[in-house]
């Protein structure tokens, strides 16, 4: 990914480690699919996931000190408490899905999933989760590189790059032009 490396023993200048110091566990992210599907009321985690009070509790806790979720009184029963999702925790479907899709493809064993997750406008599967340039551009691993931020924008030849506008909500990418474009 170029000449240059991230220090990869700060971390505190990556947002991997800072990522993981609160998503890093697996019933975090469970609580998280769960949430994505509609469950709100700690009662319904409970049953739902199959997961001790405790943990539960532990992590709902720190999902919401971490700005993930927030609770809310119910609007029918303001005693009870309800579990939504905040900006910050819609932001991280992208990831929710690349790790689903990495799951299907690579899990030990075939899966199956039914019901489907499909795109709402055509009821079509969703494709692959992908890495995408700032103008769209669908990149691969052998297409990313590390710059330092003061050479942002600098080509190798010398010229200067500036962002395009890149890709909007509804845009549509087509993606086998994009893939012989890159390849």
């Amino acid at each position: 990914m170029g000449d240059i490396r991230e220090p990869l023993r700060e971390l505190i200048e990556c947002g991997l480690p800072q990522a993981l110091e609160v998503m890093g566990e697996r019933w975090s992210f469970m609580i998280l699919r769960a949430s994505f599907n509609g469950l709100k009321h700690f009662e319904e985690f409970l049953s739902e996931l199959g997961i001790a009070r405790n943990i539960l509790s532990n992590r709902l806790a720190k999902l919401v000190e971490h700005g993930i979720l927030k609770r809310e009184p119910c609007e029918d029963d303001r005693r009870k408490i309800e579990y939504r999702l905040t900006e910050k925790g819609f932001d991280l479907l992208p990831a929710m899905i690349a790790l689903r899709q990495w799951g299907q493809k690579y899990g030990a064993e075939f899966v199956h999933e039914d019901p489907v997750l499909v795109d709402e406008k055509d009821r079509l599967p969703i494709g692959p989760v992908s890495i995408l340039a700032h103008d769209g551009r669908i990149l691969s691993h052998e297409d990313l590189w590390m710059v330092k931020r003061a050479d942002l924008g600098k080509r190798t030849d010398g010229t200067i790059a500036t962002p395009g506008e890149g890709l909007g909500h509804g845009d549509v990418v087509d993606l086998a032009t994009a893939k012989r474009a890159a390849g």
